[in-house]
């Protein structure tokens, strides 16, 4: 990348690069790109150089250095491992590596370039968030949402967590003594007139570049883990949190593994903050050049953050593929500015977070109830043979086949769960065979096609049986639906998997209790602690007085087909 800087004399010309280097600046904090999507952004910008960027880079104000350096991959971490050496048609070496990690995202390789802009703070002068008292009382704050008692204790909690004094790290020192010598070598240029960098966002940016360079992990930010049963609405316990941030000033994440529930998230942020609109960010977003200052995005776009948000709410920690991927948890570690928080939202966090919390080690707030304020279902236990032995068979146990009978007199649409693809199909047969004037029975998974419409025709009643594998194990919603889970024993159902499953079940105030069945060979130990689960949340919940007088008598769900 090579840029004639403007002559001593050219003073107009170089107050112009002063002015493009400025909103350079501006319009790169908070971020990590590739050249490309530096330049895309600059051009929107108005600031579409490499001088402008350059210069930028001169005088402190972003950071400039190869993607790919010493066997790492400086935008997402991974090592000599994810690094694939070929021949590269754009610098001519037969051995440029490039980073196969973070591929989706655009190539990041050796010849290449990464950008790294300012923490967002920069933009405050370097400050952190207002003070929070400057707000209304929080009692006052949590009533305008109308959450119920279980969620206000929890948002409260949480409020109480993010808006405590958190004391700033000492600052150490990055010496912007090569922007000195600019500025000093180019007195007529105006350059003496650009905004003071703050110390503090100088030497954050400092280490970033240092961290960066030599891959340090990212340090942890303080965090809160808000365990809530499914269908407790956790959307809404976060909704103070973000307005705590934005009322201060800051900007705030969510943050979710899937791309699909950041679709179904962003009408309902936008209606919950019509003054701060959320940005949307997900492979193939028509948002991927704006910016905000609430953002709505899947894990792997916070690879293209750096030091940016105040607030990160991590929705569905424990789902695919955030969980388990060193990758994602260091883009979200990365992600977070100088003192954020970070709020952990899941119904089922791992072990490892439930024993911090068990500890006293991690902060948290459980939502042992739904909104509804009715009891979990828990689940029963059936002995069955394996899924594909009774499809192949043509038959089920009596004991299962009248469960179902039972579900689907009273009305019920059914969730079957099976543990692979190849079970699904199989025995959605069996199911059309055995029940053939009951409805229409489909069957999907992750390599289907046509899930995303059967999905929609389960949501609309058209379906009345659906077996599945654990792609719909979280995030549908099916009012008066019962959940059979087959293979119960299965490893891929962990304890996670199973209380994710079963609490597709009881979701609607209209039909709250629900069935939920483990159908296996034996009862494993996943299934004990999922069922263990269930029934301590349930007990946390009647204990707290959360329940409803008399919630424990089923209700009938009236049939619609």
């Amino acid at each position: 990348m090579t840029a004639a800087m403007p002559r001593h004399g050219s003073g107009g010309a170089a107050a112009a690069l002063a002015r493009a280097a400025c909103a350079a600046a501006r319009a790169l904090r908070g971020r990590a790109l590739l050249r490309g999507e530096a330049q895309a952004r600059l051009a929107a910008a108005g600031a579409g150089s490499d001088a402008a960027l350059q210069l930028a880079a001169l005088l402190g104000r972003l950071r400039l250095g190869g993607a790919v350096a010493a066997g790492r991959c400086r935008r997402c971490g991974s090592g000599e491992a994810q690094l694939l050496r070929t021949a590269c048609g754009a610098c001519g070496s037969s051995r440029c590596a490039s980073c196969q990690a973070c591929l989706a995202l655009g190539r990041s390789r050796e010849c290449g370039l990464l950008v790294l802009g300012m923490p967002a703070q920069a933009g405050r002068g370097g400050a952190g968030l207002a003070p929070p008292e400057q707000l209304p009382p929080a009692a006052e704050r949590l009533r305008r949402w109308g959450l119920s008692p279980a969620q206000s204790a929890a948002a409260a909690s949480a409020l109480a967590f993010l808006e405590r004094p958190l004391q700033p790290p000492p600052a150490r020192g990055l010496r912007p003594r090569l922007a000195a010598l600019v500025r000093a070598a180019l007195p007529s240029a105006g350059l003496l007139r650009l905004p003071p960098l703050h110390r503090g966002a100088t030497a954050a940016a400092g280490r970033l570049f240092r961290r960066t360079r030599r891959h340090k992990p990212a340090e942890p930010h303080p965090s809160f883990l808000l365990w809530a049963v499914t269908g407790a609405g956790k959307t809404e316990m976060i909704f103070p949190l973000l307005e705590s941030v934005l009322s201060r000033g800051g900007r705030a994440l969510v943050a979710t593994p899937r791309r699909d529930v950041v679709l179904e998230l962003e009408p309902r942020l936008r209606r919950a903050f019509p003054d701060t609109p959320p940005v949307a960010l997900y492979g193939g977003s028509p948002q991927r050049g704006e910016d905000g200052r609430l953002t709505l995005a899947t894990t792997h776009q916070l690879l293209r953050f750096r030091e940016s948000f105040d607030l990160i709410v991590l929705d569905e920690l424990d789902a695919f593929p955030f969980a388990g991927d060193a990758m994602l948890h260091e883009a979200v570690a990365r992600s977070g500015a100088a003192g954020s928080r970070t709020v952990l939202l899941t119904a089922t966090p791992p072990p490892s977070l439930q024993r911090l919390a068990r500890l006293g080690r991690l902060p948290h707030a459980k939502v042992p109830v739904r909104y509804h304020r009715h009891p979990l279902p828990v689940p029963r236990l059936l002995r069955t043979p394996p899924a594909l032995g009774m499809a192949a068979a043509g038959r089920m146990p009596s004991s299962l086949r009248q469960a179902m009978a039972r579900s689907l007199d009273r009305g019920a649409q059914l969730f079957v769960f099976v543990p692979a693809i190849r079970s699904a199909e199989p025995v959605a047969r069996l199911i059309r065979k055995l029940f053939p004037d009951r409805g229409e029975v489909a069957a999907t998974h992750s390599q289907d096609p046509e899930r995303a419409d059967k999905v929609v025709r389960f949501r609309q009643k058209q379906l009345r049986m659906l077996v599945t594998t654990t792609i719909l194990e979280r995030g549908v919603t099916i009012p008066g639906s019962d959940v059979f889970i087959l293979d119960a024993d299965s490893r891929i159902f962990d304890e996670a998997s199973l209380v994710q499953s079963a609490g597709r079940a009881g979701r609607s105030a209209a039909d709250p209790q629900g069935f939920v069945w483990f159908a296996a060979a034996s009862p494993s130990a996943s299934q004990k602690r999922a069922i263990r689960q269930i029934r301590l949340m349930n007990r946390a919940a009647r204990k707290a007085g959360y329940l409803l007088s008399g919630s424990a008598s089923s209700r009938r769900f009236h049939s619609t087909f």
